[in-house]
C-alpha cells in the first residue's frame, strides 16, 4: 500500500514551463462520433464489417472487426469493453495495440483513460514486461498526452477498475529509464499532489537519470523534497547520491549523506556503499578516512573486495604513507584475496619514492615467482626508481628482462634508462641503447634532448652537433628545450659565436626563444666578461616583450660578483629592484660571495646585515662563503667559529660547508683536524662526496703522503663513491711526483675505463710527469691522445716536451714541436724562449 501525502512544497520550481502535447490531445472534446442508433445494444460491440476481418497477412483476425467497429464509436465504449476483460489482459491488450495504432494513423484518440485502464490492467496481472513495451511505445510515438495528465487520469481510473499502486511506479520509472527527465520531475510532483509515494525503485530510477544527464544540483534538491515527505531510501539511494556528490565536484557531501543515513540508524550500508565513498575519499586523496572506513567495513562484518583494498593502498603511496599500504596488503593477502597488477605496480612505485628499491625489486621478485606478469608500467615505475635511486645496472638489467619477456618497451621507458646510464656516467652504454632505438624507431625528440643536454654540459659539442645532425635527418622536428640544450652546451664551452649563430637560426626555424634562451646567451657573455654583449640580450629580450624571471636577474647580479664588478653589481640590483625585482637569498649569496673573493671582507658583513634588514635569513650557503673566506685567508680558526654558529642556530649542515672547510685545513696542512671533520660528516648523517675526498687526496699529495692518499682512494671504492676526474688527475700527479710512473698510467687505464674523459689538466699532469721521470716518448704520446680526443694542447705541454727533447738531445723533435705549435696558433711565451735560448748558449 501507498501512504497518502499532504503537499507541503511545490515541486514547480524544478520543473519545466512547456511540454510538447500530441495533437489528437489537445481537445477536452470528445471526438464526434457517432454512437450506436439502438441503445439496447450499447454495451456490445456492433458487428464487424466483412471487409475489416483479416490481418496483415490475409487471414481473419477476432478482434479486427470489435476494432473497426469501436474506431466509429465513442471512447466509453473502449472502456468498457477493456473493464469486461480485465481478467483476460492478453485478449484486452490485443484489441488495445489495433485500436492505439488505428488512432495513430489519423483518427482522434478520444482521451487517455483507455491507456490509463490498460496499465491497471496489466500491472495487476503482473505482466510487467508488456507494461514497460507499451509506455515506452506511447511516449517513444507521442500517443498520451503530458505526463501530469496521465499520472491524473491513472489516478481517476483506479476508481473504476481493478488496479495496483505499483502502477504509479512503472510509469514514473519509464518516464526517468527512456530520459524523460523533465516529464518524470513533473509526474513525480503530480502523484505527490495526489498523495501518492512513489516507490524506491522507482525513484531511485528518477535520481538515476539526473545522475546521468548530469543535473547534479536538481537531483540533490529532489533528494530533499523526498526526505522532508518521509520517503524511505535503501542502499542503492544512497549509492546513487554519493555519485551524484562525487560527479558534481563536491565528495565531502557524499560522506555527510553516508552519516547521515548511516548513523542515523535509518539505514545499514552494504559493500557497494562503503566501496562508493572509500573511492571517493581516496580519489581526493585522504587515506586516513580511507582506512578509516576500511575498519569500519570490516567492523560490520564485511569483507573488503580486491578493488577496495587496490584504491586504498593506492592512496597511501600518494600519501607517503608505505608502511600502511604494505600493513593492507598483507592483509589483503591473510583474507585469501589475490594480488594484482594494480596494486603491485602502486606498491613498487611508493618504495621507489621512498628511495627504498631493494624493497621494490624484492617484490618484483616476489610476484614474478607468484605468477603475476609484471607490464610495461610495471617496468616503467622500476625503472624511474632506478634512475632517481642512481642504480643504473639494475635499470639496464629491467630493461633486458623487458624485453626477454617479450615487451617492446615504450619511448618513457628508453629515455629512463638513457638517463639512468648519463647519471652514472656511462655514456657508451647511453649511446648504444640510443642506436637500438633509432633502428627500432622507439626514440622522439625528448631522446634527443636528454642526449644533447648531457653532451652539452660535459662539453663534447662536436658529438652535440653530429646528434643533432641525426635529429633533422630522422625528421625529428627540434623544440625550444632543444636548442636551448646546445646553445649551454655553446655557452659553456665559450663558443659564443657558434651560439649566436644558433640564436639566428632559432628564430629562422620559427622558434621563438624563451626566457631560458637569453638567460643562458647572459649568462655565457657575462662568463666571458663580455658584459657590453651581455647587456645587448637582456635589453633585446625585454624589448621582445619577455619579462626576466628571478633566475635572469640573478644570472646577471652573479655574474658580475664573479668578475669582482662590485660596483656595477650593486647598481644593477637597485635598478632591478625599481622594476619590481625583490632580491633572494641567491642574490644576497652572491653578494657576499663577491666581496669575500675581493678580500672586502667588511662589505660582505655590511651585505650580511642588508639581507637581515629585508627578512632574508641567511643559509648554509651565506656562512659557506665566510668559511671559504677565512680559509682562503689562512684563518681557518675564525672558519671553525662560523661552523659553530651553523651548528648554534640549528641550520643543516651539507657538504658544500664541510667540503670547503676540509680544503681549507689541507691546504694549511692540518690534515688531523680535517680528518675529525670527515668523520662528523658520518656522524651527522651525510656522506662525503668526491670533491672531499680529492680534498684529502690533495692534502695528503701535498705532504707527499702518498700512501694515505691511495688509502683513501680504496675506501671510496669499498663506500661505492664513484672516483671522478680530478681524484684521478691528483693521483696520478702524486703517483707520478714519487716516482710511481707504472702505477700512474693503470690509473689513467682505469680513469678510461670508467668513461671519465680526461681534459687538459689531466694530461698536463701526465706530461710533466712522465717527463720528469725521463719517458719522453711516453709523454709524447700522451699529446697523441690528445689529437684524437679532441683536447687542445696549451703552452705549458709543448714548452716541457720540447725541453724534454733538448735534455735528451733530440734537437729536431723539440724544433718540430715548436714549429706544431706555431702552427696551432699558440703564442710561445717567455719560458719557450729561454728554453730556445738557453739550447743556443
Amino acid at each position: 500500500m501507498r501512504a497518502l501525502l499532504h503537499s507541503s512544497k511545490s515541486l514547480a520550481s524544478l520543473l519545466p514551463r512547456s511540454i510538447h502535447i500530441p495533437k489528437h490531445f489537445c481537445s477536452s472534446q470528445a471526438s464526434a462520433l457517432r454512437p450506436p442508433d439502438d441503445p439496447n445494444t450499447a454495451d456490445e460491440p456492433p458487428v464487424p464489417s466483412p471487409a475489416s476481418t483479416t490481418d496483415t497477412n490475409g487471414s481473419a483476425h477476432p478482434l479486427q472487426g470489435l476494432v473497426d467497429a469501436f474506431s466509429i464509436t465513442s471512447s466509453k465504449r473502449v472502456i468498457d469493453f477493456l473493464l469486461r476483460k480485465q481478467r483476460q489482459p492478453k485478449e484486452a491488450l490485443e484489441f488495445f495495440n489495433r485500436f492505439q495504432v488505428q488512432a495513430a494513423g489519423g483518427s482522434d484518440f478520444p482521451d487517455v483513460d483507455p491507456f490509463c485502464i490498460m496499465l491497471h490492467i496489466l500491472v495487476r496481472a503482473g505482466q510487467l514486461l508488456n507494461t514497460r513495451e507499451l509506455m515506452e511505445r506511447s511516449i517513444r510515438r507521442g500517443l498520451i498526452p503530458r505526463s501530469s495528465v496521465v499520472v491524473d487520469r491513472l489516478v481517476e481510473t483506479a476508481k473504476r477498475c481493478d488496479s495496483d499502486p505499483s502502477t504509479f511506479d512503472h510509469v514514473l520509472g519509464c518516464y526517468a529509464r527512456t530520459g524523460r527527465i523533465e516529464e518524470a520531475l513533473e509526474a513525480f510532483q503530480r502523484m505527490v499532489e495526489n498523495g501518492i509515494v512513489p516507490g524506491i525503485e522507482s525513484r531511485n530510477h528518477l535520481l538515476t537519470a539526473m545522475l546521468r544527464s548530469g543535473s547534479f544540483g536538481k537531483a540533490r534538491e529532489i533528494f530533499e523534497v523526498m526526505r522532508a515527505k518521509g520517503m524511505t531510501f535503501d542502499c542503492s539511494t544512497l549509492d546513487i547520491m554519493m555519485h551524484v556528490c562525487i560527479k558534481g565536484g563536491d565528495p565531502k557531501a557524499a560522506e555527510v549523506y553516508f552519516r547521515e543515513l548511516v548513523d542515523g540508524g535509518r539505514l545499514k550500508p552494504d559493500a557497494l556503499a562503503y566501496s562508493t565513498l572509500i573511492q571517493s575519499l581516496c580519489g581526493q586523496p585522504d587515506a586516513k578516512r580511507a582506512c578509516e572506513l576500511l575498519s569500519e567495513m570490516k567492523g560490520v562484518g564485511m569483507v573488503p573486495s580486491a578493488f577496495v583494498y587496490n584504491l586504498v593502498i593506492g592512496a597511501c603511496v600518494k600519501q607517503g604513507n608505505l608502511a600502511e599500504a604494505s600493513k593492507l596488503k598483507d592483509e589483503m593477502l591473510g583474507s585469501g584475496l589475490s594480488m594484482n597488477l594494480v596494486v603491485v605496480t602502486s606498491l613498487l612505485k611508493g618504495y621507489c619514492v621512498e628511495g627504498d628499491l631493494d624493497s621494490a625489486l624484492d617484490l618484483l621478485a616476489s610476484v614474478l615467482e607468484q605468477g603475476i606478469e609484471p607490464n610495461n608500467v610495471t617496468y616503467c615505475v622500476l625503472i624511474e626508481g632506478c634512475y632517481r635511486n642512481g642504480n643504473a645496472e639494475k635499470a639496464y638489467e629491467l630493461y633486458c628482462q623487458m624485453k626477454e619477456r617479450g615487451m617492446v618497451p615504450n619511448v618513457f621507458t628508453v629515455n629512463s634508462v638513457i638517463k639512468c646510464l648519463l647519471k652514472a656516467n656511462k655514456w657508451k652504454e647511453a649511446f648504444d641503447l640510443f642506436d637500438e632505438a633509432v633502428g627500432s624507431g622507439v626514440l622522439n625528440v625528448f631522446t634527443y634532448n636528454i642526449l644533447m643536454q648531457w653532451l652539452g654540459r660535459v662539453g663534447r659539442m662536436k658529438e652535440a652537433c653530429r646528434l643533432w645532425a641525426k635529429m633533422e635527418e630522422m625528421g625529428v622536428e627540434p623544440t625550444v628545450f632543444s636548442y636551448n640544450q646546445l646553445l649551454f652546451g655553446y655557452c659553456v664551452r665559450g663558443d659564443l659565436e657558434l651560439a649566436a649563430n644558433l640564436y639566428t637560426q632559432m628564430s629562422q626555424t620559427g622558434i621563438k626563444p624563451n626566457v631560458v634562451t637569453y638567460t643562458t646567451l647572459i649568462e655565457g657573455y657575462m662568463y666571458k666578461n663580455d658584459f657590453d654583449q651581455a647587456y645587448d640580450v637582456l635589453n633585446t629580450m625585454q624589448n621582445m616583450g619577455i619579462a626576466c624571471n628571478d633566475y635572469t636577474y640573478n644570472t646577471v647580479i652573479n655574474g658580475l660578483c664573479k668578475a669582482g664588478r662590485m660596483t656595477e653589481a650593486k647598481d644593477m640590483l637597485h635598478n632591478f629592484m625599481e622594476q619590481g625585482f625583490i632580491p633572494n637569498s641567491m642574490t644576497y649569496n652572491s653578494m657576499v660571495d663577491g666581496f669575500i673573493k675581493k678580500g672586502l671582507m667588511n662589505l660582505a658583513v655590511s651585505a650580511y646585515h642588508e639581507m637581515l634588514s629585508y627578512g632574508i635569513s641567511p643559509s648554509v650557503i651565506t656562512y659557506t662563503s665566510f668559511i671559504v673566506g677565512y680559509c682562503k685567508s689562512n684563518c681557518t680558526d675564525l672558519a671553525l667559529k662560523f661552523l659553530n654558529e651553523i651548528r648554534r642556530k640549528g641550520l643543516q649542515l651539507d657538504i658544500p660547508m664541510y667540503s670547503a672547510l676540509i680544503s681549507g685545513l689541507c691546504k694549511e696542512g692540518k690534515m688531523e683536524v680535517a680528518l675529525d671533520l670527515f668523520n662528523d660528516i658520518y656522524k651527522v648523517g651525510l656522506k662525503p662526496n668526491c670533491i672531499i675526498f680529492n680534498n684529502l687526496i690533495s692534502g695528503y699529495k701535498f705532504l707527499n703522503s702518498m700512501e694515505a692518499a691511495f688509502e683513501l682512494h680504496k675506501r671510496m671504492v669499498t663506500e661505492g663513491i664513484p672516483c671522478d676526474k680530478a681524484i684521478y688527475t691528483n693521483l696520478i700527479d702524486g703517483s707520478l711526483k714519487v716516482g710511481k710512473t707504472a702505477f700512474a698510467l693503470e690509473l689513467y687505464s682505469e680513469m678510461i675505463e670508467q668513461c671519465h674523459i680526461p681534459d687538459e689538466i689531466t694530461f698536463t699532469v701526465l706530461i710533466y710527469g712522465l717527463c720528469n721521470n725521463g719517458d719522453i716518448e711516453g709523454a709524447h704520446k700522451v699529446l697523441d691522445e690528445m689529437d684524437k680526443i679532441d683536447v687542445r694542447p696549451c703552452v705549458k705541454i709543448y714548452n716541457k716536451l720540447i725541453s724534454g727533447y733538448f735534455r735528451k738531445g733530440n734537437l729536431e723533435e723539440a724544433f718540430r714541436l715548436h714549429d706544431e705549435m706555431l702552427d696551432r696558433g699558440l703564442v710561445p711565451d717567455d719560458t719557450t724562449y729561454d728554453i730556445l735560448v738557453s739550447q743556443k748558449l
